[in-house]
C-alpha cells in the first residue's frame, strides 16, 4: 500500500502569516446613485498589509482594482489614509482559511469584497455604513478578529 500525500496548496494560501486587512471607508459619490447612501460612506474597500508592504484590493464600476503599492514596508497607510479624509478601521488579522457561510447571492459590490477579505466569519452588510457599524459596534466581531483595533476619533 502506498501513502497517498496531502494536496499540494497554492504558494499563496502558505503566506498568510502576517497579514493584516484594513476596510477604509470614504465619502466620495462617483455615480448619482450613490447620494443615496450615506455620507462619509458611500465606498469601501481593502488595503492588505503584510511583512513587505500594501496591497489594495478597491472593486470599480465593472472591475476590481488590485495594487501592489511601492511605498516602504512599514509605511503608515492607515494614517496617510486618515490624513487624505478617508476612515481606516482595523486591523483585522488574516488568518488560514477556513470553512463557514459563503458570500453566495450577494451582489458585487465594495462591501462585498471587503467581507470577503475578511473572510467567513465577516459580519453581515449591504452598505459601507452598515459593515462600518457592524465591524466598529459588533462585540462579537471584535472577539472573533481583533487583537489591535483602532477608530479615528
Amino acid at each position: 500500500m502506498t501513502a497517498v500525500a496531502p494536496a499540494a496548496r497554492p504558494a499563496h494560501r502558505r503566506h498568510l502569516g502576517g497579514q493584516r486587512a484594513w476596510i477604509v471607508f470614504g465619502g466620495r459619490a462617483d455615480h448619482l446613485w450613490q447620494r443615496l447612501l450615506r455620507r462619509g460612506f458611500r465606498h469601501c474597500f481593502a488595503a492588505l498589509e503584510d511583512p513587505h508592504g500594501w496591497t489594495v484590493l478597491d472593486p470599480l464600476t465593472g472591475r476590481l482594482l488590485v495594487a501592489r503599492l511601492e511605498v516602504p514596508a512599514g509605511f503608515d497607510l492607515p494614517g496617510f489614509y486618515r490624513r487624505a479624509g478617508l476612515l481606516p478601521v482595523g486591523p483585522f488579522p488574516l488568518e488560514e482559511p477556513v470553512l463557514g457561510r459563503g458570500l453566495r447571492g450577494a451582489p458585487f459590490s465594495c462591501v462585498a469584497v471587503c467581507r470577503a477579505v475578511l473572510g467567513p466569519h465577516a459580519p453581515f452588510a449591504m452598505t459601507p455604513h452598515g459593515l462600518f457599524h457592524a465591524l466598529v459596534q459588533s462585540h462579537e466581531s471584535r472577539k472573533k478578529y481583533l487583537t489591535s483595533f483602532s477608530v479615528p476619533t
